[in-house]
C-alpha cells in the first residue's frame, strides 16, 4: 500500500467586508489583507457594501468613515443590526471628531487612524478577529 502525503489543512479563511472610497487606498489594501490570507470583498461606498453584506454573512467589517452615499458610521450601525457578531474596524484621518458618543457607532469597534503602515493593519484585523 503506498502512502499518499497529506496535505497541509487550510485554515477557514476569515472574510472581511471593506468599504473605502479612495481608490489607490483600497487597492493596498486589499493587497495587504489578500497577501495575508483573508478572503476580502471590497466596496467604494458604504451602500453597496452593506447590500453585500445583507447577501452574506463576513467576520470583519473594515470601512472607513467618511465616504459617499452611506459614511461609515452608518454602515457599521446598519450592518450590526444585520449581524450583532459582526466585528467593525474603523480607518479614518478623522478619528478624533468621527467617533464622539453621539455617534451611535458600534461601541466595541476598533479605530485605525490614517496613516498607518499596512503590517500595523494586518496586526490590528488579526488582533481583532482572534478575541
Amino acid at each position: 500500500m503506498v502512502e499518499r502525503p497529506s496535505r497541509p489543512v487550510k485554515p477557514m479563511t476569515n472574510k472581511i467586508l471593506l468599504a473605502e472610497d479612495d481608490n489607490d487606498m483600497r487597492r493596498f489594501l486589499v493587497k495587504a489583507l489578500e497577501n495575508a490570507g483573508y478572503d476580502v470583498a471590497s466596496f467604494d461606498n458604504g451602500l453597496s457594501a452593506y447590500n453585500r453584506l445583507r447577501e452574506e454573512p463576513f467576520e470583519l467589517l473594515l470601512t472607513d468613515i467618511v465616504m459617499p452615499e452611506m459614511d461609515g458610521i452608518e454602515l457599521a450601525r446598519r450592518a450590526t443590526e444585520l449581524d450583532p457578531d459582526l466585528k467593525v474596524m474603523f480607518i479614518t484621518g478623522f478619528a478624533a471628531v468621527a467617533l464622539n458618543a453621539d455617534s451611535r457607532a458600534p461601541r466595541d469597534a476598533k479605530v485605525l487612524s490614517k496613516p498607518f503602515h499596512l503590517r500595523e493593519l494586518v496586526n490590528e484585523v488579526e488582533k481583532l478577529l482572534a478575541a
